[in-house]
C-alpha cells in the first residue's frame, strides 16, 4: 500500500507520526516503509488503510460490496527487481527485507523494471571478493541535465542480518572487515561480463563523508599516461551499522560513454586463503601432466624436425628463486610453471592475471598445480633444470661445477719463457719471446701445435720496462753464443721495435 501512494499520502501518514515531510519522494517512501517495518501499531497500519482506501475510491466509481481485505504487501510489486529473496510473512515479521526492496532508488527516481526483458549489465567475478548479497543490481548511471559534471543519489539500508555479519567478521587489517559493502562500476555494455572501470572525475559521498578512491599509479616509461586500477570500493567504514538509511552519491563526469554502478555485500579473501583454495581443488594428477608431456612431444610427421625433449627450469620467472607450488593456467600450451604464492601476492595488491611466462590470461578458475614437477622438486634438490624426454621421463640437467681453467687459444707471455712447453725453443724468426713485431711466428706455431688451428695473438703492453728487459736478454744470450762452439745463430733484426722486416 505505501509503495503505491502518492506524495501528498506520504507527507499526510509522516505528519501523522511526526516525522519529517520534506524531501524527495523516494526519501518520504523510505520514511514510510521504515515506520511500517519497525514501528507498525494498530493506529498507523488504520491510517495507512484509510489513505490507500481514499485514495482509489476517488478512482472507482463503483461501490464497495465487501470489506476490503488487507493486501499482501509483495503482491503488489511482485514484478519488482529484487536483490535476494524475501519470504512472505506478515508486516510485523522480524526478517521482512524491505530495505533491500527499495533500494532500487537511484537518481533520484523509483523506478518500476520495464515489462520487456532487456539484457542486464553483468560484472566479471572477481576471486579477492566472494559475493554474499547483491544490495543494488547494476544501475545505469544516467545524466538528468547537459552539465559536464553530474550527481547520481543512491538510498539503502541494510538488513539486520547483513548488519550482524559485518559485526562479527574478522579485520583484515586494523579498521577493514572482512565483509564490506563495495560499489562496482563499468561500462554499460550487455554483450559480456564487465570488467570494473571508472568514469572520469569519480567521487563518491557516502553519508556525509566522501570515501577514498583508488589513485593513479606512476608509468615507467616515457610517453606512457599513468594508469588507475579500477576495483571494487569499500564503503563499510563509513556507513550506518544500523537500521538506518545510508546515502551514496556517485560524482560522475558526463563524457559520452554510459556506465552502471551496483552495491554488493562481500567477504574478502587473501592470498594465502586463496593458495589453500587452490591446493585443495586446483592439483593435477602427476600421471595426467605425464601424459600431457607425451602429448607435447609425439612425433609430429609433419613436422621435419623430431623433438626428443623439452627443457622446463625449475626457477619462478616472477622472483628468481625455486619453485614451491608449481603452477600455471590450464590454457597455457607451454610446460613452464611460476610460482602459485608469489603469483596470488602479486594479484592481491595489483590485480592484472597474466601469466609471467608466454604473457596471456592465467585467471584464478584456470590456475592449476602441476603435480608432476611438484614431485620432481621434492626429489632433485640439487638442479636447477631439468628434461621432460619423449616417454614421460626426466632427468636432471645439472650445471659443470668445475669449467677448464685453460683458455681456448694460446695466451702467449712476453719476456718469459712458456711455462706449458709451447714455445719449447727460440724460432728463427723472432726468438723465444715475442714483440709486437715479430709475434706472428711464435704465436701461429703455438696456436696450431694445441689445436691444429691458427691462435690468436695476444700482446702484453701494460708496461714499459718489457721492451728493456727483452733487450738485456737477447744482449745475454748474444754473448753466451759467442763463447759456445759451432755455428752462430742468426741475430735479431735491428729495425725498430713494432716493425717487422720485409724479407
Amino acid at each position: 500500500m505505501v509503495m503505491s501512494f502518492r506524495v501528498s499520502d506520504l507527507q499526510m501518514l509522516l505528519g501523522f507520526v511526526g516525522r519529517s515531510k520534506s524531501g524527495l519522494k523516494h526519501e518520504l517512501v523510505t520514511r514510510a516503509l521504515q515506520l511500517v517495518q519497525f514501528d507498525c501499531s494498530p493506529e498507523l497500519f488504520k491510517k495507512i488503510k484509510e489513505l490507500y482506501e481514499t485514495r482509489y475510491a476517488k478512482k472507482s466509481s463503483e461501490p464497495v460490496s465487501q470489506p476490503h481485505r488487507p493486501l499482501d504487501p509483495l503482491t503488489m510489486h511482485s514484478t519488482y527487481d529484487r536483490a535476494s529473496t524475501v519470504p512472505r510473512t506478515p508486516l510485523t515479521g522480524p526478517n521482512i527485507d524491505y530495505p533491500v526492496l527499495y533500494g532500487k532508488y537511484l537518481n533520484g527516481l523509483g523506478r518500476l523494471p520495464a515489462k520487456t526483458l532487456k539484457p542486464e549489465v553483468r560484472l566479471v567475478k572477481l576471486p579477492f571478493f566472494n559475493m554474499l548479497d547483491e544490495l543494488l543490481k547494476p544501475t545505469e548511471l544516467v545524466p538528468q541535465n547537459n552539465e559536464k559534471l553530474q550527481e547520481s543519489p543512491c538510498i539503502f539500508a541494510l538488513t539486520p542480518r547483513q548488519v550482524e555479519l559485518i559485526r562479527n567478521s574478522r579485520e583484515l587489517q586494523p579498521g577493514i572487515k572482512a565483509v564490506q559493502v563495495v560499489l562496482r562500476i563499468c561500462y554499460s555494455d550487455t554483450s559480456s561480463p564487465q570488467e570494473d572501470q571508472y568514469p572520469p572525475n569519480i567521487a563518491v559521498k557516502v553519508n556525509h563523508s566522501y570515501c577514498s578512491v583508488p589513485g593513479y599509479y606512476p608509468s615507467n616509461k616515457p610517453g606512457v599516461e599513468p594508469k588507475r586500477p579500477c576495483r571494487p570500493i569499500n564503503l563499510t567504514h563509513l556507513m550506518y551499522l544500523s537500521s538506518a538509511t545510508n546515502r551514496i552519491t556517485v560524482t560522475w563526469g558526463n563524457y559520452g560513454k554510459s556506465y552502471s554502478v551496483a552495491l554488493y555485500l562481500v567477504r574478502q579473501l587473501t592470498s594465502s586463503e586463496l593458495l589453500q583454495r587452490l591446493k585443495t581443488i586446483g592439483v593435477k594428477h602427476p600421471e595426467l601432466c605425464k601424459a600431457l608431456v607425451k602429448e607435447k612431444l609425439r612425433l609430429d610427421p609433419d613436422s621435419e624436425i623430431a623433438t626428443t625433449g623439452v627443457r622446463v627450469s625449475l626457477i619462478c620467472p616472477l622472483v628468481k628463486m625455486r619453485l614451491s607450488v608449481p603452477c600455471r593456467a590450464e590454457t597455457c600450451a607451454h610446460l613452464q610453471c611460476f610460482d602459485a604464492v608469489f603469483y596470488l601476492q602479486m594479484n592481491e595488491k595489483k590485480p592484472t592475471w597474466m601469466c609471467p611466462v608466454c604473457d596471456k590470461p592465467a585467471p584464478y578458475d584456470q590456475l592449476i598445480i602441476d603435480g608432476l614437477l611438484s614431485k620432481i622438486l621434492s626429489e632433485c634438490e640439487d638442479a636447477d633444470e631439468i628434461e621432460y624426454l619423449v616417454d614421460g621421463s626426466w632427468c636432471p640437467i645439472r650445471a659443470e661445477k668445475e669449467r677448464s681453467c685453460s683458455p681456448q687459444c694460446p695466451i702467449l707471455v712476453l719476456g718469459t719463457s712458456d711455462a706449458n712447453g709451447l714455445l719449447s725453443s727460440p724460432s728463427v724468426n723472432g726468438g723465444g719471446s715475442s714483440t709486437l713485431g715479430g709475434s706472428g711466428g711464435g704465436g701461429s706455431t703455438a696456436g696450431s701445435a694445441e689445436n691444429g688451428k691458427p691462435g690468436a695473438d695476444v700482446v702484453d703492453l701494460t708496461l714499459d720496462s718489457s721492451s728493456s728487459s727483452e733487450e738485456e736478454e737477447d744482449e745475454e744470450e748474444d754473448e753466451e753464443d759467442e763463447d759456445e762452439d759451432g755455428p752462430r745463430p742468426k741475430r735479431r733484426c735491428p729495425f725498430p721495435k713494432g716493425l717487422v722486416s720485409a724479407c
